[in-house]
C-alpha cells in the first residue's frame, strides 16, 4: 500500500468525526478530535494487525528526533505503540485533548 493511499479520510470509530487526509506530507493514523486511533498496524506502517481495535491515547511522549508521540492502547488486545502527532495541517491534533492526557496521567496515584 503507497503512502498515498494510506493517507486517506475516515470516519472515527470512537466519536464518529469525519478526519481529513494530512497536508503536510505525512499520512493520518489517529483522529485529530478524541486523538483515539486503530489497531492497523503490528510493525509501523504495515497494515497487517488483525485486531482492529479502537486504540485509546494513554500518554502523550517526546522523543528526540521524532517530536512529540501520543501512546496509544489497543482497548481489545493491550499492545502499545506510538504515534507521532499531526502538526502543520488541516485538522492539527488537539492540543487541549493531549493536555487532559497528561493531567490524567498525572492525578492517578
Amino acid at each position: 500500500m503507497g503512502r498515498k493511499s494510506e493517507n486517506s479520510g475516515f470516519f472515527c470509530m470512537n466519536c464518529n468525526e469525519s478526519v481529513l487526509p494530512l497536508t503536510n506530507g505525512s499520512y493520518r493514523n489517529h483522529c485529530p478530535f478524541c486523538l483515539f486511533s486503530k489497531h492497523v498496524d503490528e510493525m509501523p506502517g504495515d497494515r497487517s494487525s488483525e485486531c482492529l481495535g479502537l486504540m485509546k491515547p494513554v500518554d502523550l511522549i517526546y522523543h528526540s528526533k521524532k517530536g512529540y508521540q501520543l501512546l496509544h492502547q489497543c482497548l481489545s488486545c493491550n499492545k502499545i505503540q506510538r504515534n507521532r502527532i499531526a502538526r502543520d495541517t488541516l485538522q492539527a491534533d488537539d492540543v487541549i485533548t493531549m493536555n487532559r492526557i497528561t493531567q490524567t496521567k498525572q492525578s492517578l496515584p
